[in-house]
C-alpha cells in the first residue's frame, strides 16, 4: 500500500523532524512510490512532471540511509553523487539537502563550473557525504586529483532529459565508468524517450520504474495558451501579459538566446517592470544575485534562456512566457513547469510566429494536445493560426543532419556542436 503521509514512511526521527519543521505531512506521488524502493534496495527510473518533488524523492532515502549506516570519510571521496546538468539546479539540490538534513550531521558539497575552483577543492579535502556536480568541473576536478569517486555508495543522475539534450552523455558515460560497480544508482526524469530508457538500462541494476501520469507531460493546473503573433509585435503583447500580474506575482520570460535575453530584460524594465536576464554569460555571482532577488520577490521578471532557468524552484510563479518558442520539444515542459509548481496554479502563454509554427506542433505532439489559442488581444493573426504546417521529420533524416531550422534560411542546425559548447561552461 502507498503510504499516504510522511509519518507513514520508515524515515529515521530526525527527517521526520525536519519535514515537520517545514509543514509537510503528504508526499507527492512520485515521492510515495520511490522512497520505500529506495529504501529497500533498488535501482530507480523514475519519471514525474518537473515541479513534483522528485528531488525529496530522493533525498529523504539517501539521507536516511546515511544516518543509519555512518562512516569515516577518506579524503576528497563522496558517499553520494549527485549529478545535474545546470549550477541553478545543484544549487536547488543543496538547498534541499540542507533543507532535509538540518538535523543531521551530513557535509555536502557542490562542483560546478563558472566560478573559482579552490573553495570546492577546499570543501573536498576531507571528504563529504553528498556531492552535488554538473559533469565538466567534476570531470576537471577528478582528473586533477582532487576529487576521487571510488568510494560512492549512491549515484542520483537528475534531470536526465535535459542532461542528455545538452550533450552529456559521453562525460555522464565517463563518470559512471569511475563509480565503484557496487551502488545504487537512481534516474530521475520529466520524460522517458527512448534514448534515456537505453542509458537506464545500461547503467542500472534491474530498476524499479515509477512513471506518474504518464499520460500527461505538463503539469495539470498550469493553464497553457498560445498567441498567434507576428514576431514585431511579441513585444508590445508581453507587456500586455506582464500588467495583468498582481503584486507580489512573479513570472519568467524564456528566450532562446543569451543576447536576446538580455535585450528583452532592458526593454521590459524600460516599460516600467523591474526585469534582470540569468543566462550563460553571466557570471556565477551575478546569476546568483539575480535569482536571490527572483525569489525573494524584489524583482518581478525574470528573463531567461533555457540552460540557466533550469532549478529554477519559487513557489511565487504564476506565469510563463515563451518570448521564443523552443525549438526542442521537450524544453517546453520543463519551462511550463516552472510555474504550478507544488501543487499551486499558474498560467503558461506561448507566443507563436510564422517561423514557430513547426515548433508548436512538434510541442502539441509531445504533449499529446491542443494547446488553447487566445485570440482577446490586439495582434492575434488569424491566418497564422490556419497554415498548414509542414512535417519536421524530427530524427528522420537517412543522412543524420538535423531539420532545417526557419531562422537561418533553411540552413540545418549545428545541434550537437552547440550543445557541447554549452556544457563545457555549465
Amino acid at each position: 500500500m502507498t503510504p499516504n503521509t510522511f509519518e507513514a514512511l520508515p524515515l529515521a526521527a530526525p527527517l521526520q523532524r525536519a519535514l515537520a519543521d517545514r509543514g509537510y505531512t503528504t508526499p507527492s506521488p512520485i515521492q510515495a512510490q520511490s522512497i520505500p524502493l529506495l529504501l529497500e534496495g533498488r535501482d530507480l527510473l523514475g519519471c514525474a512532471q518537473t515541479g513534483t518533488g522528485k528531488t525529496a524523492a530522493f533525498s529523504l532515502p539517501i539521507l536516511h540511509k546515511l544516518h543509519e549506516n555512518p562512516r569515516g570519510l577518506k579524503p576528497k571521496t563522496a558517499r553520494v553523487l549527485v549529478l545535474t546538468p545546470t549550477r541553478e539546479l545543484a544549487t536547488q539540490v543543496g538547498r534541499s539537502l540542507e533543507t532535509y538534513g538540518s538535523h543531521l550531521r551530513t557535509r555536502h558539497a557542490l562542483v560546478f563550473g563558472g566560478v573559482g575552483q579552490r573553495p570546492q577543492v577546499d570543501a573536498m579535502r576531507k571528504g563529504v557525504d553528498v556531492l552535488v556536480a554538473c559533469p565538466g568541473r567534476l570531470l576537471d576536478l577528478v582528473q586533477q586529483r582532487h576529487i576521487d569517486l571510488s568510494q560512492v555508495e549512491f549515484f542520483v543522475l537528475d534531470e536526465v532529459d535535459r542532461m542528455l539534450d545538452m550533450g552529456f552523455l559521453r562525460d555522464v558515460q565517463k563518470i559512471v565508468s569511475l563509480l565503484p560497480a557496487k551502488r545504487q544508482s537512481l534516474f530521475f526524469s520529466a520524460t522517458l524517450a527512448p534514448a534515456i530508457v537505453k542509458l537506464a538500462h545500461e547503467i542500472l541494476r534491474d530498476p524499479a520504474t515509477v512513471t506518474i501520469e504518464p499520460e500527461v507531460t505538463t503539469a495539470e493546473k498550469v493553464d497553457q495558451r498560445v498567441c498567434f503573433v507576428a514576431k514585431e509585435d511579441k513585444r508590445p503583447l508581453l507587456l500586455k501579459w506582464l500588467a495583468k500580474q498582481k503584486p507580489g506575482e512573479l513570472a519568467i520570460v524564456f528566450s532562446r538566446t543569451k543576447h536576446g535575453a538580455s535585450r528583452l530584460a532592458r526593454q521590459i524594465s524600460q516599460a516600467g517592470h523591474a526585469a534582470e536576464a540569468i543566462h550563460g554569460n553571466r557570471s556565477q555571482a551575478q546569476r546568483d544575485r539575480t535569482l536571490d532577488k527572483f525569489r525573494a520577490g524584489k524583482l518581478p521578471v525574470l528573463v531567461a534562456t533555457d540552460v540557466a532557468a533550469r532549478g529554477v524552484d519559487v513557489k511565487a510563479v504564476t506565469l510563463v512566457v515563451n518570448y521564443d518558442l523552443p525549438n526542442e520539444p521537450e524544453a517546453y515542459v520543463h519551462r511550463i513547469g516552472r510555474t504550478g509548481r507544488a501543487g499551486e496554479s499558474g498560467h503558461a502563454v506561448s507566443f507563436c510566429s510564422a517561423d514557430e509554427r513547426e515548433y508548436l506542433r512538434d510541442i502539441e505532439k509531445l504533449i499529446r494536445q491542443e494547446i488553447r489559442v487566445e485570440e482577446d488581444h490586439d495582434w492575434h493573426l488569424s491566418n497564422l493560426e490556419k497554415l498548414p504546417v509542414r512535417p519536421t521529420g524530427r530524427g528522420q533524416q537517412k543522412n543524420g543532419n538535423t531539420p532545417p531550422n526557419p531562422n537561418n534560411g533553411g540552413a540545418s542546425r549545428p545541434r550537437r556542436r552547440r550543445r557541447r559548447r554549452g556544457a563545457a561552461r555549465v
